[in-house]
Formats: structure tokens, C-alpha cells, sequence
């Protein structure tokens, strides 16, 4: 079995002091975070927000950097850096560096001067993008319906009126908002002699829905034209007129409108009822590439390249031969071909697709591509890995990414990361099964063991950094982490992905046992029977699996935000196609058994394990109420079990000491139970 060299992928340009020391999540919070970079036509400036942590106000703060791409071994300088303000959301067109702070857009020669604010509405916004003629900005802003422009609405306020929310279809809430009776649009201001004053002009019409989608959509769902003169979007349609309702539909379409809003928006993929997104033009203005889905319900269907010829209409399906779904798109200067991220085996490469022929290049190998920036030669990509954060590369054809920031080298320098190894196993159904193994720096004996299951389900364990639930934290605290890709992960092909549907508690459980069995016949470092088993999400749901299913394997279970009661989920989730779908694409009236088969409640008379439960009161994807009734069977039935809730966060724990507080607790949880001291 190979080993991630990871490490020596991101390799740490510092020297390393004389004592070394583990990660820990004070590290990890500190850790300056980069965004997305944007590049000059010209390909000499890289320019991208930066995220560093203030722990005392319990937020992060954002500044602009950029690096010159023309002087080898350039470092990053400051660009725009207002302590005063977040600036996010850098774009460069032509000479000029727009971005937004403080509710405003802002534009500054690249080359360095003095900013200047190009906007004046009001109301707020969420996001914006540039036409690449710089002669006009489009600016997406929650509005009313069919709003006019981005002049906030006058509110007239009902003395008599009380506090409820009042509602006649859904969406109530989604993720971690209520609705409120606006949505997302967009709205155009032409740019003259460097400033878009004024409102804005809407140009989506009278149709309704959120462009970008909601919760997680942004500047990736929409498109200028070349010459400025067309916008393309996508959008799920929401009014009255909708075939399904939204909670249900996961069709969303991508359409083509007018800069001016001198005409309709015309819906360019009609025909196909399931998702249709990421619209990217040709550098020759002459293709649209986005990709496609093939199921309506499903939100984890094979993502598609596909190719629309803009004069002719006519569709190619690049990808259609690949057994991968591509995460995001680019097209290359010459329009010939494009680079493209898709999950492979536990990595998440960069590959460059023929746009004639569909032909698949890979031109990274290990490691977790998360951005795509298109120079007029190769591309600059961010990447991450289990043992490092991200950092800006170049890759020019297929050799080795050239290395261009260590944005965190000094506070990495004297931190020992942990060895990942993989290995795999034959699982369910005979299949191949893939997993990893974190091995604490400098262990000499065994170590307890921290198994971590993923989310999703459409997920994956792979070789990627993140805050949340970081395997090289657990490792140095003293884990054996080990994580397995059980059947409905992602990077092994459709099929593989697929098979969890109807079988939430069969292949995956089959799977995460015999991975378990796999990992400590092979590592004789990890302390076989002295296990804690943890994971939120569909992950948390498996811990309430385990618990009536494998109740006698865990000294503890760690349960994050996991369906209990598959009944409840049903009726309280809100984006209902997901759960649906899952199940059989019935609703729980229509199939109650569907749900039923591998429903935690149903065998709480088994739960034995000490179980520590987490949720947040902001999680509408699953419900806090879920987490409640988790403990409340512990309890009841005698279980050691421990509760947190969090009031301000979502189904994710974002804020920086809400994050070290959920890993004092998590630890101090297993820490009990295993007997390990420190």
C-alpha cells in the first residue's frame, strides 16, 4: 500500500526549531486562510482575500494580497488591508482590482494606489462580477420579487401587527435561515468613467427563485459573455407556476439574459428536469460549458461536462464516457480545452478535458485542488492536504506543481504532522473499500483509536484540510485516526456512489466494520480494543446506527448533528428531495417502511455505549430536535451521555472558540472513556 507523502507534497519551506510539538486547534484556528485568487489578463499579478483569526472578537478578518508572477520567488505583500474593514471578493479586469467592503464596491489600480468606492446603493448585497469589457457589474442582493432595482423596499410597519412568521408553501427555512419574503437576483449597473452609480436594473424578469442557489451558491453559478453584452445564470424556478415545489425540485436551469434587460431570460436547458449549473463561456464567445445531471431528485448524480454550441444549440456530452464528476470548470485561453476538478480515490485532482474529443488529462496527483485560476499559460491552483493547509501553485502541463506561497510557514515551523497511510479491503458486496489510517509524529507504542466516519452520505474521507473535524488534530492529540469510504462515498464512479440509497444502515455498516478489522490487523500501532467511534452529519446518524447495531465495539461514540428518528426527519428537514430520494423517492406516507428499515429509534433498547451529543439550534438540515431526542434515550435508558447545543451555529461549528470548545469537549469525551492521559 502507498503512503500519502502529503507533507512532502506541501512542503514546509522553514527551518525547524530544536523542540518540536503536535498540532493542536488553537494551531488550526490561527492558520491564515486563502481565498480563490483572481489573475491579470497578463498573467504577472495574483491577487486573493486572506483570512486571518481573531480569537479575541471570535470572528475572522479579511485582507487583499498579491503576488507577482513574473519574479521567481516573489512574496506575497498586502494590497488593500483596512483593519477597519473586511475586503473579500477580489476581481481583476483590465488594470483594475474591484472588490467589496463595507457594503460597497471598491475598485484600485493592481499595480498598488489609493482605493476608491464605486457604488452608492443601499440595502446591501451578497456578491458581484465584473463584465470582462469593464463596462458594466452585475450585483446579486436579497430583494422582494421582483424587485426593479436594488433600492430597498419601503416597509410599511402594521401597528397591530404581532411577531409570528406567517407562511402559505415552502421553503419556511432552509440551512440556517427563515424565510423572510426575498430572494436572490440579479441586478445590472453600467460602469461610466470608473463608477456604477445608481440602483441597478433587474434582469430576471418575473421569475422567481435564488440565483445564486441557496445556501451555498455564489459567483461560480454565473457568466458574463466575452463581450459584455449577455449574462448566463442558473436558477431553480420558485413561483407559483412551478411544477413541483421547491423543497422538492432539484431542477435548477441555467438561463441566458440581455445585459440591458432588454428581453426575457431565455431557459437554455429545459430540457433536462434534473441540475444543470456552473455556466462558463468560451474565451471565443462561441460555447457554453456547464454540467449536467441526468435524475431530477437527486443531488449527488453524476455531474456532467457538457457542451452547448450558442449558435446552433447544439449539446455534446464531454464527460458522458468518464465515470467521475467533475467539481468545477475553466476554460483554457485557446477554447480548446478546459481544466476541470473531480474526486478520484481519495484525492481531488486537477484534469484538463479535449474540448473536441472529451479526452482526460490528469495533471495533479495527490492532494485536494480547491481553486482554478486560468493563466494566458497553465493555471494557478490552491491545494491542501491532510497534513497541510492551503497554498497557491502553478501547474503547466502534467509536471510538478511549481510552489508559490508558504502563507503559513511560520506558524507551522516546529509543528510535527502525523503519517497517513492508506489501505484497503474487500467490503460489501466484494467491493474494493478505501481508507486511511493518521498515525500520531514520534508514536513509539499503540495508541487508542479515534474512528471517524463521514458525512454526506455523498462524501468522502479524503486527502484534504479542513477546520472541522481535522484527522491531523486528533492525531495530535494522541489518535489513531482511521476513516474508511464506505459504499456511497465519492471518487470511486456512480455506481459505487449510488449504492447507499436504501441501504443507509446495510453496505455502509458491513463496510465500517470490516474496515475497522482491516486497519488493526494491519497497523499494530493502533490499540484494537480501545476504540471511540465519531462523526456528524450522515456520519452522526451511524453513530445512532452503531449504537443499536454494534452496540458492544466502542468505549464511546461522539454524535454530531445525526438523524435519530427517521420518521421526524422526514416531516422537520428542509430540503425534502435529499431525504426522499434516500429512501426510495417516496414520501415517508406514501413508503413508511422505506424509512423504517434503518431507522436508529427503532432499537434504542440496545443503546449501551456512552455517547457525547452535539447540535446546533441553527441547523434546519437536521433539526436540533433530533439531537435532543438522542440524548433523551440515553438518558432514559441510563447511558452515560452528555449534551452540548450550540445556539448560533448551523449543522456546522464555524466560529472559532465555539471550534475549541467542541474539540475540548470531543477529546475530553474519548480522553475519559479510552483512559488516555496526556
Amino acid at each position: 500500500m502507498k503512503k500519502f507523502y502529503a507533507a512532502s507534497l506541501i512542503a514546509l519551506i522553514a527551518a525547524t526549531p530544536a523542540v518540536a510539538r503536535q498540532l493542536t486547534i488553537d494551531d488550526v484556528q490561527t492558520f491564515e486562510r486563502v481565498g480563490a485568487p483572481t489573475a491579470s489578463a497578463d498573467g504577472r499579478w495574483l491577487v486573493w482575500q486572506q483570512r486571518s483569526t481573531d480569537l479575541a472578537e471570535n470572528k475572522g478578518r479579511y485582507d487583499l494580497w498579491r503576488l507577482d508572477l513574473t519574479k521567481a520567488g516573489a512574496a506575497p505583500t498586502k494590497l488593500v488591508a483596512d483593519p477597519a474593514v473586511n475586503e473579500t471578493d477580489p476581481q481583476i479586469v483590465g488594470s483594475t482590482l474591484y472588490y467589496a467592503a463595507n457594503d460597497a464596491i471598491w475598485s484600485i489600480p493592481v499595480t498598488g494606489g489609493s482605493p476608491r468606492r464605486i457604488t452608492d446603493f443601499g440595502g446591501g448585497f451578497s456578491g458581484f462580477k465584473v463584465a470582462p469589457t469593464a463596462d458594466r457589474i452585475v450585483v446579486w442582493a436579497d430583494r422582494k420579487p421582483g424587485a426593479p432595482s436594488l433600492q430597498p423596499a419601503m416597509v410599511k410597519k402594521d401597528p397591530l401587527a404581532g411577531e409570528a412568521r406567517i407562511y402559505d408553501r415552502m421553503f419556511v427555512r432552509h440551512w440556517d435561515t427563515w424565510a423572510d419574503g426575498t430572494r436572490s437576483q440579479l441586478f445590472v449597473l453600467p460602469i461610466d468613467r470608473g463608477m456604477a452609480r445608481g440602483d441597478g436594473k433587474a434582469v430576471e424578469g418575473t421569475m422567481i427563485g435564488d440565483t445564486p442557489s441557496k445556501p451555498f451558491g455564489g459567483g461560480e453559478e454565473i457568466a458574463w459573455s466575452p463581450d459584455g453584452r449577455m449574462l448566463y445564470f442558473a436558477l431553480r424556478e420558485a413561483g407559483a407556476s412551478a411544477a413541483v415545489m421547491e423543497p422538492l425540485s432539484t431542477n435548477l436551469d441555467i438561463f441566458q439574459v440581455p445585459a440591458d434587460g432588454s428581453a426575457a431570460p431565455v431557459n437554455l436547458t429545459d430540457a433536462n428536469d434534473a441540475t444543470d449549473n456552473l455556466p462558463v463561456i468560451s474565451p471565443d464567445g462561441r460555447k457554453l460549458a456547464y454540467f449536467a445531471m441526468r435524475r431530477p431528485g437527486y443531488e449527488a448524480d453524476r455531474q456532467v461536462l457538457t457542451i452547448r454550441d450558442l449558435a446552433t444549440g447544439k449539446l455534446v456530452s464531454l464527460t458522458e464516457r468518464w465515470d467521475r464528476s467533475v467539481g468545477s470548470i475553466a476554460w483554457a485561453p485557446d477554447s480548446r480545452s478546459l481544466y476541470v476538478t473531480a474526486q478520484d480515490t481519495q484525492e481531488n485532482p486537477l484534469w484538463r478535458v479535449d474540448a473536441a474529443n472529451g479526452q482526460v488529462t490528469r495533471l495533479t496527483e495527490l492532494g485536494n485542488v480547491s481553486s482554478v485560476t486560468v493563466l494566458p499559460r497553465g493555471v494557478v491552483v490552491s491545494m491542501n492536504s491532510l497534513t497541510a493547509p492551503d497554498d497557491f501553485y502553478r501547474v503547466a502541463g502534467a509536471g510538478t506543481p511549481q510552489r508559490l506561497t508558504s502563507v503559513n510557514a511560520a506558524k507551522l515551523a516546529g509543528i510535527d504532522m502525523p503519517t497517513v497511510t492508506r489501505f484497503n479491503f474487500k467490503g460489501a458486496n466484494n467491493d474494493t473499500v478505501w481508507g486511511y489510517a493518521v498515525k500520531p509524529y514520534g508514536s513509539t507504542g499503540e495508541v487508542p483509536i479515534a474512528y471517524m466516519v463521514h458525512g454526506g452520505p455523498q462524501g468522502s474521507s479524503n486527502n484534504s484540510w479542513s477546520t472541522r473535524w481535522n484527522p491531523a488534530v486528533f492525531a495530535g492529540a494522541g489518535y489513531g485516526l482511521v476513516a474508511v469510504d464506505f459504499h456511497g462515498s465519492t471518487g470511486y464512479g456512480q455506481a459505487f456512489q449510488d449504492a447507499i440509497r436504501n441501504n443507509w444502515g446495510g453496505w455502509p455498516l458491513e463496510d465500517l466494520q470490516k474496515g475497522l478489522k482491516a486497519a488493526t490487523d494491519k497497523f499494530d500501532w493502533l490499540q484494537a480494543d480501545n476504540a471511540c467511534a465519531l462523526g456528524a452529519s450522515y456520519g452522526g446518524y451511524m453513530m445512532n446506527w452503531f449504537e443499536g447495531k454494534w452496540p458492544d465495539r466502542f468505549k464511546c461514540i461522539v454524535q454530531h448533528d445525526g438523524v435519530f428518528d427517521a420518521r421526524a426527519m422526514a416531516y422537520e428537514t428542509e430540503e425534502l428531495w435529499f431525504d426522499e430520494w434516500e429512501h426510495g423517492g417516496k414520501a415517508y406516507y406514501e413508503d413508511p417502511q422505506a424509512f423504517e428499515k434503518w431507522n436508529p429509534v427503532n432499537y434504542v433498547d440496545k443503546w449501551k455505549t456512552p455517547m457525547l451529543v452535539i447540535t446546533g439550534e441553527k441547523d434546519f438540515r437536521i433539526p436540533y430536535t433530533q439531537g435532543l431526542a438522542t440524548f433523551t434515550a440515553l438518558q432514559r435508558r441510563g447511558v452515560p451521555s452528555r449534551l452540548i447545543v450550540n445556539p448560533n451555529e448551523n449543522h456546522w461549528v464555524l466560529k472559532p472558540n465555539n471550534s475549541r470548545q467542541w474539540y475540548r469537549e470531543v477529546l475530553g469525551w474519548m480522553d475519559r472513556w479510552t483512559g488516555k492521559t496526556n
